[in-house]
Parts: structure tokens; C-alpha cells; sequence
């Protein structure tokens, strides 16, 4: 699998249930969102700008989407998680299957953002982003085309202690 073909089978709206391991704080959290990935041409203004925000010939740019959430966590019943992002995959010349992944707001940390990414054999996508304050590591792969896995791990900037750990399972659902 390349990363056009991991974007492809990522688009649509996915149901996620997320639990979350704050080692820090010795808690759990569990969290159930609402996921929408939708497919960005090269020339939208989004993808214009992070490009540019990086200094990269758009031109550059593989099967850009943007990612928007909502959900709610049990950690704090009052608070509603709701975001979005605009992900530009930057593959490394003549080869999709690894580069780097231009965010225009992180996972670990809520900046814009710079990973690398790579597909193993199997198909999993593994991204790895450094931060100011934290190194986040992020694997996701498709057991069957309409459920997909997620684990992260936050781990220190120095990547030898891991402050956070999820896992989440997504089922992308399908209209009738």
C-alpha cells in the first residue's frame, strides 16, 4: 500500500472509540468521536497555505484531505472535543510509501506540525512527529476495509518515557 491508496481507503465518516492512558495522571479516559476525512485537491487554499507555511512546491503534495472530530470524553462529561485539520502527505521522490506528513495542527501538541511517515509491508501507516515538549508515534492499519485500528503513544522529547497511550478501534459508517 502507498499512501495515495491509505488516503483513498481513509476517506469518509468513521464512528471511533478511543481509550486513552494518561500515565502521568494514573488515569483512563475513554473517548467516542465522530470522525470525518474528506479527500483536498492540490490547488485548495488550505493545502496552498500549509505548503507555503513549509516552503514546499505544492506540486509536491499526495492526496491531501482534511479531518475534523467531535467528540466526548468520560475524563470531562462537559467538555466537547471538536477540531479539525488540514493533513498534506509530501512523499520522498518516486517513492509513496514514506515522506513526510505536514499538519496544520498536531496530535501531542495543538501546532501546526511536521511528521514522517512510512508504510511497512503489512500496510500500517507509522508516523512519528517531534514537538517542542513531546514525540508522538501514531500506527494505523485496516483490518477489513471499513474498520480501522489506531494506537498512539506520547512519549517525551527525549523519547525515552511515554506520558500518554490509546487505542482506538473505527468503523466508518455506511449509508444505507
Amino acid at each position: 500500500m502507498n499512501v495515495n491508496e491509505f488516503v483513498a481507503k481513509s476517506i469518509g465518516k468513521w464512528r471511533s472509540q478511543r481509550s486513552g492512558h494518561h500515565l502521568a495522571f494514573s488515569h483512563f479516559e475513554e473517548i467516542r468521536s465522530t470522525i470525518d476525512i474528506v479527500a483536498l485537491g492540490a490547488d485548495d487554499r488550505e493545502v496552498l497555505d500549509l505548503c507555503q507555511a513549509y516552503n514546499i512546491d505544492p506540486a509536491l503534495a499526495s492526496s491531501p484531505f482534511k479531518m475534523s472530530w467531535a467528540g466526548e470524553s468520560d475524563w470531562d462529561e462537559d467538555e466537547k472535543l471538536t477540531g479539525s485539520c488540514v493533513l498534506v502527505p509530501i512523499p520522498e521522490l518516486k517513492q509513496l510509501r514514506r515522506g513526510k506528513l505536514l499538519r496544520s495542527q498536531g496530535y501531542a501538541e495543538t501546532m501546526p506540525a511536521v511528521g514522517h511517515y512510512h508504510i511497512t509491508e503489512d500496510g500500517t501507516f507509522v508516523l512519528l512527529t517531534e514537538y517542542d515538549r513531546a514525540m508522538a508515534e501514531e500506527r494505523i492499519w485496516f483490518a477489513t476495509p471499513n474498520l480501522r485500528f489506531r494506537v498512539s503513544a506520547i512519549k517525551t522529547s527525549d523519547g525515552n518515557g511515554v506520558v500518554t497511550a490509546s487505542f482506538s478501534s473505527e468503523i466508518r459508517a455506511i449509508s444505507a
